[in-house]
C-alpha cells in the first residue's frame, strides 16, 4: 500500500488499507475489522484528502456537462484551492463553529468549499437546490446559518428569507442581469481566486461538529442531523467496503448534492481511496445517455437509487457500460425483478445497501457475499445490529433495525458511525438512542445466514385480518407486472379486516390508466401474493415524495383514513368488486 506522510493519520490508512485487503473475502473483514483510534485532532481534510492529494496528478472529479463540456481537477488541484478557499473564508470572518448552508449542484465549488469548511472548522449544511423560500427560511432559523452560498438561480429565493446570515454567490456573473441586481449585497466567491494558497493550520477536534444535515421529513417535520469531524468520514470506512470501490477506480452515483448520501458515495467513499469521481450533469433524466457515458469513462462502480435502475430496465439498455465491476443501490429496497433483468443483461449484481442520515452505510451485500436477491444483505464490517421487537424490547428475528450503543465495535459509549445526537433536540436524541439501542425506525427479518430483508418502516406496516403487511413485499410483487413503473402500497381502513391492501401505482409509459389495466393489476396481484396481502383496490396516482425522492406513505394513508371517516368511496380507485370473477 502507499506510504503517507508521518502527519497523516495513521490509524485511518490502516483501517482503510485492512478493507482494501480483505476485499472479497466478506467474512474475514467482518471478523477482523477495528475501527481505527484516529486521536482528538482528526481532520479527514487535513489528515486524509490532503495526504492522497500532495502531489497527486490523478483525477479527483471528473464532471460532465449537459452542453458536452467536461472540467476536471486533480487531488492536488483540489488541494491548493481549498487551502486557497479556506483562506478567502476566514477573510470575509468564516471561524470554526459557524454554520454554512451550501445550496449548489453538481458543479466543482461544491467540492471546493467542502474540503475548504472542514479545514477551518465551518460546520457544512448541505441544502437541495429544490427547495422553496418557505422551506429555506425554516432551515436557516433552525440551523442557525451564518453563511449561504448558492448561485444566482437560487440565491434569489434568500431575499426573502430572514436571517443574520451572509450571502455568497457562485457564479454570478453568469447570473442575468435582474439577479445581479437582487443580489447586490452577496459576496462573490469568485474573489477567493485572489486570496493565498497557504496551508491552514487545523483549527478543530475530532468531535467537532462538521456537518448538518436535515432528514428526509417522510412523516413529520425533519430533525437537524449532526455528524461530527469522526462519525462521517471514518464512518464512511463502511461505505467503502459496501461500494467495493478500489484504488484508481472511476465511480459514479446517481445522487442530488443536499442529502446525506452525496457525501457517501461522491465525496468520502471514493476519496478515501484516491478513486476518481465521475459526474453526469443533465436537464432532465436521460437512460440512454448516462449508460453511453458511464462506458465512455471507464466507470468501474457505480451506484444509483432503485428509480434510476428502474428506467433503465424499462429503456432497455442491455449493453453493459465497458469497464463497470460493481453497482450498487440504496435510498430504498431494490425489487428482485430489476436485480434479475441487469444480472441476464450485463452479468453484475446489484448488491442492495443501507444507511440513514444519522448513520454511515450500515448493511449491505459487500463483493464477495452470496447474492440474495431482494435482501438488504449483512450488517458491514463494524456494525453491530440487533432486531428489537418494538413491543417487548426483546431480540428477535424480526424486528426493528437497531444499533447497539455499547459493543466491542463502538467507540466509547456509541457505535462509531452513529451521529452524535440531533441539533438542538436532546429529547429526540433521547427517544432515539433510547434502551441502549439506536432506533432507525425500520424494519426487517434475519434469516438463519444473518442475512437482513427489509420489511418496512415501523409506521407504514400494517395488520390486515390479523396479519402484517409488507408494503415493501407487495410492491415488489406489483413492480413484476409490465404496465407497473412504481407503486406505494398502504392499508385502507375496512370495518371488517381493520385494513385491506391499497395500491397506488404510477404507470409505465404508454399504459393507459382504464379499467383493463387496472383488472391486469389485480388479476396479477391476485396470481403472485398470498390472500392476506392480494391487493384489493387500486388506483392509478401521482405518487407523493419527498425532495429526496422518498415516497410519502404518510400523505396516502390519511388520504385513506379521511375517505373512511368521510364513508365515501375514493372516486379514481378500482377495487375488486368492479370485476366478476376476482372478487373472494
Amino acid at each position: 500500500m502507499t506510504e503517507y506522510p508521518a502527519h497523516a493519520s495513521a490509524p485511518f490508512f490502516a483501517a482503510r488499507d485492512q478493507l482494501l485487503e480483505l476485499a472479497g473475502d466478506p467474512d474475514r473483514a467482518r471478523r477482523e475489522f477495528v475501527w481505527p483510534e484516529v486521536g482528538d485532532t482528526f481532520n479527514w481534510a487535513h489528515d486524509v484528502f490532503d495526504a492522497i492529494a500532495e502531489g497527486n496528478d490523478t483525477t479527483a472529479l471528473w464532471i460532465v456537462e449537459a452542453d458536452g463540456t467536461e472540467i476536471t481537477r486533480t487531488f492536488a488541484d483540489l488541494q491548493r484551492r481549498s487551502d486557497q478557499v479556506a483562506n478567502w473564508m476566514r477573510s470575509v470572518g468564516a471561524k470554526r463553529g459557524d454554520v454554512a448552508m451550501l445550496m449548489l449542484g453538481n458543479r466543482v465549488e461544491l467540492w471546493e468549499i467542502m474540503l475548504a469548511a472542514m479545514k477551518i472548522g465551518v460546520v457544512l449544511l448541505p441544502t437541495s437546490v429544490v427547495l422553496g423560500e418557505h422551506e429555506l427560511a425554516d432551515r436557516v432559523e433552525r440551523g442557525r446559518v451564518d453563511f449561504v452560498f448558492a448561485a444566482p438561480e437560487d440565491a434569489v429565493k434568500f431575499r426573502s428569507v430572514p436571517g443574520a446570515y451572509r450571502g455568497i454567490g457562485v457564479g454570478l456573473d453568469a447570473g442575468s442581469r435582474d439577479q445581479r441586481a437582487l443580489l447586490f449585497d452577496w459576496l462573490r466567491y469568485e474573489e477567493s481566486s485572489a486570496a493565498s494558497h497557504a496551508r491552514v493550520p487545523k483549527q478543530t477536534t475530532s468531535q467537532d461538529p462538521a456537518l448538518l444535515y436535515f432528514t428526509s421529513g417522510t412523516t413529520n417535520l425533519p430533525k437537524i442531523v449532526v455528524h461530527s469531524h469522526t462519525s462521517y468520514p471514518v464512518g464512511h470506512l463502511t461505505t467503502l467496503s459496501w461500494i467495493g470501490v478500489r484504488p484508481g477506480d472511476v465511480h459514479s452515483v446517481i445522487s442530488a448534492p443536499g442529502w446525506a448520501k452525496h457525501a457517501w458515495s461522491s465525496f468520502f467513499g471514493p476519496w478515501h481511496v484516491g478513486a476518481t469521481i465521475f459526474v453526469v450533469n443533465s436537464a432532465r433524466f436521460d437512460a440512454e445517455h448516462l449508460v453511453s457515458e458511464l462506458d465512455r469513462a471507464g466507470v468501474t462502480t457505480f451506484c444509483a437509487p432503485p428509480t434510476v435502475w428502474r428506467m433503465l430496465i424499462q429503456h432497455r439498455l442491455d449493453r453493459k457500460p465497458r469497464a463497470l465491476r460493481e453497482v450498487v443501490s440504496a435510498g430504498e429496497p431494490l425489487n428482485p425483478e430489476v436485480i434479475a433483468r441487469i444480472q441476464e443483461w450485463w452479468g453484475l449484481d446489484i448488491r442492495d445497501g443501507y444507511g440513514q442520515t444519522e448513520t454511515t452505510a450500515l448493511v449491505g451485500t459487500i463483493p464477495g457475499d452470496p447474492l440474495v436477491a431482494g435482501a438488504m444483505g449483512r450488517p458491514l464490517p463494524g456494525v453491530d445490529v440487533a432486531l428489537v421487537d418494538p413491543v417487548s424490547g426483546a431480540e428477535a428475528a424480526e424486528g426493528e433495525i437497531c444499533l447497539r450503543m455499547s459493543s466491542p465495535s463502538a467507540h466509547g459509549d456509541r457505535p462509531a458511525n452513529l451521529m452524535p445526537g440531533y441539533f438542538g433536540d436532546d429529547a429526540a436524541t433521547a427517544r432515539a438512542t433510547a434502551g441502549g439501542f439506536f432506533h432507525t425506525g425500520d424494519v426487517a427479518s434475519r434469516d438463519d445466514d444473518g442475512v437482513l430483508t427489509f420489511i418496512g418502516r415501523t409506521d407504514d406496516i400494517f395488520k390486515s385480518s390479523d396479519f402484517k403487511v409488507s408494503p415493501f413485499e407487495v410492491e415488489s410483487a406489483l413492480l413484476e407486472h409490465a404496465h407497473v413503473a412504481e407503486a406505494a402500497v398502504v392499508g385502507a381502513p375496512d370495518e371488517t379486516k381493520l385494513n385491506i391492501t391499497k395500491a397506488y401505482v404510477a404507470l409505465a409509459a404508454g399504459v393507459a390508466a382504464d379499467g383493463e389495466t387496472a383488472r391486469a393489476i389485480l388479476t396479477h396481484a391476485r396470481e403472485t401474493l398470498p390472500p392476506y396481502m392480494r391487493v384489493r383496490r387500486v388506483e392509478f396516482f401521482e405518487l407523493p415524495k419527498t425532495t429526496s425522492g422518498k415516497i410519502r406513505r404518510v400523505e396516502l394513508r390519511i388520504r385513506e383514513e379521511e375517505a373512511h371517516a368521510a364513508g365515501r368511496r375514493i372516486e379514481a380507485e378500482w377495487r375488486e368488486e368492479d370485476f366478476p370473477g376476482l372478487k373472494g
